[in-house]
């Protein structure tokens, strides 16, 4: 049977919640602005010098103000784009198409029943986020 999308991140969301998901997405295009723009600052107060302790002092800056924001993969998952949300779900449907379901309800159940389905799309679900977010994830089960 056909699943929307939109089913799926739900299942996906369920599945991660209960193996409590958290990810850090990385930003790495906003710290790496924040040393130019410190770099570019410094210039202009100190010269040479004043760019190299600039740029020094952005790069911890944005290093520091980018790591550690760790959110609720469920949160994540449903502010994704819909390409990135479709790509998921094709990832996702590989691994329960081999299973006989009736509805989206009856999948949910037979997934959170089977601890190797959960596992499996959960870690379907850390290498998404790892490979096209380039995220960290950590588990609170």
């Amino acid at each position: 049977m056909p699943i929307r999308v939109d089913q799926m991140m739900q299942l996906l969301c369920h599945v991660s919640q209960e193996k409590g998901m958290t990810a850090a997405v990385k930003h790495s295009g906003r710290g790496a602005l924040l040393a130019g723009a410190t770099a570019f600052v410094g210039g202009l107060v100190g010269g040479p010098p004043g760019i190299a302790v600039g740029g020094a002092l952005g790069g911890l800056l944005g290093a520091w103000m980018t790591s550690g924001q760790f959110k609720p993969v469920p949160q994540i998952l449903m502010e994704l784009p819909p390409a990135e949300q479709q790509k998921l779900c094709n990832e996702a449907i590989a691994i329960v198409r081999n299973i006989d379901w009736v509805d989206v309800f009856q999948l949910t159940v037979l997934v959170m029943g089977r601890s190797d389905l959960k596992f499996l799309l959960a870690k379907a679900v850390e290498r998404f986020f790892v490979r096209e977010l380039n995220a960290q994830i950590k588990y609170e089960e």
